[in-house]
């Protein structure tokens, strides 16, 4: 841990140098310490059978500072014990506030897609011990651009309105998914104790993983063969293969969150859907509802999330008008493709929350998880998996 402190610690003096001249720096942090370990001898969202204190735990700090009196410039370093806590830069942006309604940021900043986008990996601030994977768990929390602000409100009602416009680049699905052009959109009020928003985005997109480079060039090299060489593979070959491919496609997000907190008890939900059509890649479509109670320093609670990502086999039209020979190849190599990225699957979450002391929080959490693809691959490997957590999550 000490090489975590001393990369923090440099982190901390270089921007304290830097914006000394204009203002104080401020210095806030937050820490998830969990622990998780599977029931049954296989891997569930990144846990297996042997206790693991590191793979969803981390370390922040979050620097800020007012370079004038309307513009502030925050910068937030996360180490990750999923990437041997090495200290990344998650946040790195300048926030100009036009008037008390409207603000404009630039840099590198978190993308306002989700209710607890914001706050994501601040765990003292939900009640779980992580937010939804179901719905959380996608490629484009960060955002590299621009993004307006706009607030107000009327009587009892508040509302926000963002505007978001960028690129971003991250690790999804074993490869590198990135988006140019970006637009995002949302929208959402509160009304004393319930809370809604509307969220549109869309993107250019392109991916790219070993396992997909392997299998476009095993079965482009299996018609060069059959052909003799790869000036004579027919032209529904390579269509095919830019059709599966994630080349410049065009992604569009669509989300939809409820809420009701009356401080004694909530219930809350939150359901969206990635759509790629001309590509490999299924549409998504994944939600959770969650609900729980505040009984003193206990918040138990219980959640349903799932995720559909298994859809009809996409081109069947394009393989069925190659040339008879290389239409079962074809169909082998465009449906085992789709199908291996295809995901159907649930969880049920029962767990408590329990506020130690200011600023800390304890949490335990049981977690059933339900796989409704794998038995019609491999019928006889197991479905049923329950994964054990426990966190200490602090402010400061």
């Amino acid at each position: 841990m000490k090489n975590i402190y001393t990369k923090l610690s440099l982190v901390a003096l270089g921007l304290s140098a830097s914006l000394y001249s204009q203002a104080d720096v401020r210095i806030n942090g937050f820490a998830n310490l969990t622990a998780g370990i599977t029931t049954e001898d296989t891997e569930l969202d990144g846990y297996t059978d042997s206790i693991d204190f590191s793979h969803a735990s981390l370390f922040a700090l979050q620097f800020s500072g007012d370079v004038t009196d309307k513009v502030t410039a925050t910068a937030q370093v996360v180490a990750r014990g999923s990437n041997n806590y090495e200290a990344d830069f998650e946040w790195a942006d300048l926030t100009y506030a036009h008037d008390n309604n409207s603000t404009y940021t630039i840099g590198r900043f978190r993308l306002p897609v989700f209710r607890y986008s914001d706050s994501l990996d601040v765990g003292y601030s939900y009640h779980w011990i992580t937010a939804p994977q179901t719905v959380y768990d996608v490629a484009f929390n960060n955002l590299n651009g621009v993004r307006y602000d706009y607030s107000n409100y009327s009587g009892d009602l508040e509302y926000l309105f963002r505007f978001s416009y960028g690129n971003y680049e991250d690790e999804i699905a074993g490869g590198l998914n990135a988006g140019d052009d970006v637009v995002l959109i949302s929208a959402e009020a509160t009304y004393n104790s319930f809370k809604g928003r509307l969220v549109w985005g869309r993107g250019n997109n392109v991916f790219t993983s070993s396992t997909l480079d392997e299998s476009v060039s095993a079965f482009v090299n299996g018609v060069a063969q059959a052909v003799g060489g790869v000036d004579n593979i027919p032209a529904g070959v390579n269509a095919l293969v830019d059709d599966i491919l994630i080349e410049d496609d065009e992604g569009v997000f669509l989300g939809l969150g409820l809420e009701f907190d009356n401080f004694n008890w909530f219930v809350s939900g939150e359901w969206t859907s990635i759509t790629l059509e001309d590509s490999f890649s299924p549409k998504d479509v994944a939600y959770y509802v969650t609900a729980g109670t505040r009984i003193g320093k206990w918040t138990p609670h219980i959640t349903y999330q799932a995720r559909d990502g298994e859809d009809d086999i996409k081109f069947q039209d394009r393989v069925a008008s190659l040339p008879a020979p290389f239409q079962p190849g074809a169909a082998m190599f465009s449906g085992g493709l789709q199908t291996f990225f295809f995901e159907d699957y649930s969880l049920i979450t029962i767990g408590a929350r329990y506020d130690l002391m200011q600023n800390v929080a304890l949490k335990f959490e049981v977690t059933k998880y339900d796989n409704k693809i794998e038995p019609q691959i491999n019928p006889g490997d197991a479905v049923d998996t329950e994964l054990l957590n426990f966190s200490v999550n602090y402010v400061f």
